[in-house]
């Protein structure tokens, strides 16, 4: 990626680039990098979100605005407890009829860090953390989300034919991972049935109980046998 072009004024207004032209070395090394190579750069500030990203061959400084619902070290609290989703408001969208992103934070108790997880755009990731937990609440609360989701996107295509195209692509998405919770939610429940199924069987089983039945009355024919010579002697 050629950096011979970088938008120095705009970098300069937002920080990212100091009066000497050095980066800021506020920034680390991995998201320099990544920043350069065309990647996100975000900044975070309680609620307040901005994210900036080099375009047009690194010539254009991109800036977007965001708000999050909750202040980012609570949602990062609570996410320690349960997953999180949260809204995140769009100030400057390019698409005024789709100003929300919803977001995951969820908690890796094994890495123990929280991950942050866009639900459209990092689906089959958030599904794949979301089913290792193993946990049929938070996996239910989950598809919850997916289905209020693909809800909101039904309307929007409704009210906003001239962005269906966009739209059908994140609706393919959400319904590609609704699919995936609810294949993994079947077999489990069949799993849970079948080891029912296994445990009345042994219960109610008539040969089982019949072999039991046997197995007593041998007992008590050989007890009763052994008291009759306990008299006799």
């Amino acid at each position: 990626m050629d950096t011979t072009t970088l938008p120095t004024t705009d970098l300069k207004k937002y920080g990212i680039i100091e009066a000497d032209n050095s980066f800021s070395k506020k920034i680390n090394a991995e998201d320099l990098i990544g920043f350069v190579q065309g990647k996100l750069l975000v900044a975070d500030n309680d609620r307040d979100r901005i994210s900036f990203q080099l375009t047009e061959n690194n010539s254009r400084l991109e800036v977007k605005i965001y708000q999050l619902e909750q202040s980012l070290d609570t949602i990062k609290q609570r996410a320690i407890e349960k997953v999180q989703f949260v809204t995140e408001q769009k100030i400057n969208p390019e698409n005024p009829q789709l100003k929300l992103n919803r977001k995951a934070f969820v908690f890796d108790s094994n890495r123990n860090e929280i991950s942050e997880y866009d639900i459209l755009q990092n689906a089959p990731q958030l599904t794949k953390a979301i089913l290792e937990q193993k946990n049929p609440a938070e996996t239910n609360r989950y598809k919850d989300e997916l289905l209020k989701m693909r809800e909101y996107l039904q309307e929007k295509i409704d009210r906003y034919p001239e962005i269906a195209k966009e739209i059908t692509k994140n609706l393919n998405i959400i319904s590609k991972e609704i699919d995936t919770v609810n294949s993994i939610t079947v077999d489990t429940e069949q799993t849970s049935r079948q080891q029912q199924s296994t445990v009345r069987l042994d219960v109610n089983d008539e040969d089982l109980y019949q072999g039991a039945n046997e197995e007593r009355e041998e007992q008590e024919l050989l007890e009763q046998q052994e008291k009759r010579r306990g008299f006799r002697r």
